[in-house]
Order: C-alpha cells, then structure tokens, then sequence
C-alpha cells in the first residue's frame, strides 16, 4: 500500500564500462580501415567477380604451335600476335610468328594477299632482329622471309636484291651455329632459288643428318629434288614433311603437282582432293585445292569438268583474279576465245560487274562484282601474254581487239624483254595485229 502518494519508479541507472568504450571505438576505426581499402582497390570486395588470371606468353605460344601443327595457320598467327602482346621484347617469339605467317602465304591466292602477308612477316622477323643480333635462329627465320619474299617480287631487280639479303642472313646464321638444322635447310632453299642446285645438295643432305628434323627440311628436300627433275623422290620428301604436318594443304598441293609432272593424273588428282577435304573440316574456304583440280582436268583434256571445279570457287571468291585467270586459261586450252577473253580480261586489266557476271554465269539476285585491273608479275604474265595474244587472234574490223592487244602486249614486253619464250609469243601476237595497220605500243 503507498502511503505516500507517489507513483513507484522502476527505471534503474546504469554506468557505461571504459574497456567497452574502448572496444566500441577499436571497431569503428577497424571498419573505417577497411572502407578506406576497398575504396582505394587495396582490398577486393568479397563481393566483387573473381578476376580473371592473365595468360602468360607461353601458353598463347603453345597455342599457336598447336593450331600450326593442326593445320590453322590463322587462328596460329593469332595466338602467336597474343604472345607478343604479352612479352613483346622475345625475339624468338617474333621469328616463330615470321616463319607461321610466311607459310600461310602459301595458302593464299592472289599476288596481292601474298604480298601483305610477307610483309607482315618481314614485319615481324624484323621486330626480333632489333631485339637481338647474336640468335642463329632468328637470322636464319630471317633468311627464309626475305627468300619467300624474293619469289613474291614483282620485278626481278628487287628479286635478286632480297635474294642476296637473304644469302647474307643465313650464312651470318651458320657463322653463329653451324650445326643450326633449320638455317642448313633454308641455305638450300636459297641456293635453288640463285639456280645453285648442285651446293643446294649438299646443304639440305647435311641437315637430313641431324636429328633434330622439322617439316621444313623433309619439304625443302622435295624443293631440291623437284628443282632437278626427280618427281618421284620430291614426292617422297614431301610425304615425309605431310607426315609431320598432316593438316598443311600446300604439302599436298606440291605432292599433287609433282604427280600431275609424272603425267600420273588420278593420283594427283587424289592428293588435291585430300587437300579440299582437310580444308572442308577446318571450315576453310582456300580455293588452291579447287583451281589445281582445274589445271589438272585441264591437261588431261577434260574442260567441261575443269571449268566446273574453277567455276566453284567462284561461288565463295567472286573477286579473286587468280580464279578467273586459271578459268580463261581453261577456256583458251578449249579453245573456247570468246569466254576466255571475258575471264582474262577480269584476271588482268580489270572488267566491269556485266563482264564478271558473263564469266560467273549470273543468276538473278547475284552481287555485282567490279574486278579492278591486277599488277604484272611473274604470277600473272601468262594471263597477260595469253588474253593479248587471243585478242590478237580473235580481231576482226568490227571489234577492234588489236587496239587492246598492242596496249597489253606492250606492257608484258616493257616488263619481260630479257624472257626469250615469252619475248617470241608477244612478237608473234604484234605482228598479227601489225598487218592489220596497228602499231606497237611502248
């Protein structure tokens, strides 16, 4: 009973603990700390993604030899462009690049893709060269680009040029390592290419006796032996580079054409195919396969299935003017004048989207498609000589041929006057068109 009067108070006063001051204020610092990090990235987040590890250029480069090795030299460079992404001061990275992107040149069909190519990989061994001056391989990677780029040249001034750079690299290479199997090698090669087949011999025989081979000496081997006429032993060597390198086309390619030289036709037609099909798998559409076939049917006489398997490679490279060029060489052999002229006029001086659409036998809905003119080379001289001298065959007072005929012919003399073969078809072709009143032009 309250007898007071007033109410009862049960609130109850209580003392705060210094230490649990101290702890509280501990843990604020610690959570200011710790917010500061994550701000500043010095601590991750738990809730942030985990980051992705980098790629070392090891493994990229690993890639890339498997990719060679399986026949992709595309998603090869690739890999190997990553790897020097990565460790951009490795020379032997760069050459290993050099030498992938060197022979996928040999894939390629036009003189202009060809070109870009080497340079790209004149680029690239010349990226490892500033790197380093003592390295056997790398002057010797060296050595092959500036050879395949000799074959590429479009003068023979520039040709022999690169030809003697070359020499210089390789023997500067064997100066460096004379026991180097792969500058042995490519010595020979070079040695072809200045027409010294009998040292050439001697090269490539000692790199076959090291142990340490790759495909490049089994394919420069059948080099040497298809230099001096021995098709069935070049067929051999290049067997042995395609057993190393299964999936690398152009292996078959060679061993296609050294059959199609024996005259053994099927067997040649054989490997062409293999080619076609490995290209098929990988998702490659590479017309070198198709146009071989071509040239192959061609020379066994069979136009109609020749100029169906060229006509094919139209469908996926409409612009291409090395197919059309291969497709007016069927037709002249053909004897098909007409037609020829249509197609080598597109493999040559260039022709209009109406012209091409002859050539590739249009349907309705099909691309127009402008083939600008193509350089004269030593690739594409005999589309030259050829269409000037049907042309010339082929004039009659109402077209006209001759005036184009002397303009073409004109250009192949101005380049080829030192080629006696080709010098004696331009001679004939003017003179055809001289007795009808045109005169030559320089």
């Amino acid at each position: 009973m309250n007898l007071t009067g007033k109410r009862p108070t049960f609130k109850k006063t209580t003392q705060l603990h210094p230490y649990r001051i101290i702890i509280w204020l501990t843990l604020l610092i610690f959570s200011l700390f710790i917010l500061r990090g994550v701000e500043q990235k010095t601590i991750i987040s738990p809730f942030e993604p985990t980051p992705i590890p980098t790629r070392g250029a090891e493994s990229y480069a690993a890639e890339g030899n498997a990719h060679f090795q399986a026949g992709d030299l595309g998603k090869a460079i690739e890999a190997f462009q990553k790897a020097v992404e990565v460790e951009p001061a490795n020379p032997v990275l760069w050459v290993d690049l050099a030498r992938i992107q060197v022979y996928s040149s040999a894939l390629l069909t036009t003189d202009a893709q060809r070109s870009q190519r080497l340079a790209e990989a004149m680029e690239s061994s010349r990226r490892a060269l500033e790197l380093t001056t003592e390295n056997s391989y790398v002057h010797a990677i060296r050595a092959f680009v500036l050879d395949w780029s000799a074959g590429a040249a479009k003068d023979i001034e520039t040709r022999n040029q690169l030809l003697t750079e070359a020499e210089q690299e390789i023997v500067f290479a064997l100066s460096l390592d004379n026991q180097n199997t792969l500058a042995l090698a490519y010595y020979a090669e070079i040695l072809v290419d200045q027409q010294n087949l009998i040292q050439a011999e001697t090269y490539i025989n000692q790199a076959l006796e090291r142990e340490d081979k790759e495909m490049d000496v089994y394919r420069i081997h059948g080099y040497v032996r298809e230099s001096l006429g021995y098709y069935g032993d070049a067929i051999r060597s290049y067997q042995m580079a395609a057993e190393i390198m299964p999936n690398y086309t152009y292996l078959y390619i060679l061993i296609g054409i050294n059959y199609r030289q024996l005259k053994q036709y099927e067997r040649a037609l054989e490997y062409f195919a293999k080619a076609a099909l490995i290209n098929e798998q990988l998702g490659i559409k590479d017309p070198a396969p198709y146009l071989a076939i071509g040239k192959t049917y061609s020379q066994m006489g069979e136009f109609y299935i020749a100029s169906r398997n060229v006509e094919k490679v139209l469908e996926f490279d409409p612009e291409n003017p090395e197919v059309y060029g291969t497709l007016g060489m069927i037709y002249f052999r053909a004897r098909n004048y007409e037609t020829a002229i249509y197609a080598l006029r597109c493999a040559t001086v260039g022709c209009s989207a109406e012209e091409s659409c002859l050539v590739r036998n249009c349907k309705e809905g099909d691309a127009e498609i402008i083939i600008p003119p193509t350089d004269l080379t030593t690739t594409t001289v005999v589309y030259y000589y050829t269409y000037g001298s049907v042309l010339a065959g082929m004039h009659r007072p109402n077209n006209d041929y001759c005036r184009e005929a002397m303009k073409v012919l004109g250009q192949v003399r101005n380049s080829f006057s030192n080629d006696a073969v080709i010098m004696q078809i331009v001679k004939t072709s003017e003179e055809i068109c001289q007795s009808f009143g045109y005169s030559p032009v320089n």
